[in-house]
């Protein structure tokens, strides 16, 4: 079976998930017809009929992403939260790197993302990509670090990527090809 058509699935759904949600909450908009509910129902099982895959932590995945650090690509995933999803709009993201406590890259992100339903906290894994909500921050790590309040995981390179990341003063992620 070709994967292409699922990843296509897979990057537009949250996008219709959420227009259906804006659309249902709308005060202004007539009742719909008979035809209109009956055309609607069918995408809510397509959505959610696709098997998720899991990562060996057991964090289930949303996304297949590309890391590309100092020129080596690097496969990653993004696990299937809303601040994943809300990360996931804003790429494709080419950011500035910078050392924090020798142990991972943060970058600043262009807006805040949603952290509806995040824990209050985490304890980052080597080669986890997280949101810091204090500070607005992409967090990824190369090092083992403690658990943050705050901090919420958004995915995982593939291995390899934090011995890249160490040393990488800069970072593009975009969807996977």
């Amino acid at each position: 079976m070709n994967p292409t058509p699922l990843r296509a699935l897979a990057r537009v759904v949250p996008a219709a998930a959420l227009l259906l949600v804006m659309t249902a909450c709308a005060d202004d908009s007539p009742p719909p017809s008979a035809s209109a509910a009956s055309s609607s129902e069918p995408a809510s099982p397509q959505a959610s009929t696709a098997p998720a895959a899991t990562t060996p932590t057991g964090r289930t995945t949303a996304m297949n992403i590309r890391l590309t650090l100092d020129g080596h690509h690097i496969a990653a995933t993004l696990n299937d939260s809303p601040t994943a999803r809300d990360f996931a709009a804003q790429l494709p993201l080419t950011l500035s790197l910078r050392d924090l406590n020798q142990a991972e890259k943060i970058a600043d992100l262009p807006r805040k993302l949603s952290t509806s339903g995040a824990p209050e906290g985490a304890d980052p894994q080597v080669g986890d990509l997280a949101y810091y909500a204090p500070w607005n921050q992409l967090a990824t790590y190369y090092r083992d670090a403690p658990y943050a309040t705050g901090l919420v995981i958004l995915g995982h390179m593939a291995d390899g990527g934090a011995e890249q990341l160490a040393t990488a003063d800069e970072i593009t992620i975009e969807a996977a090809p």
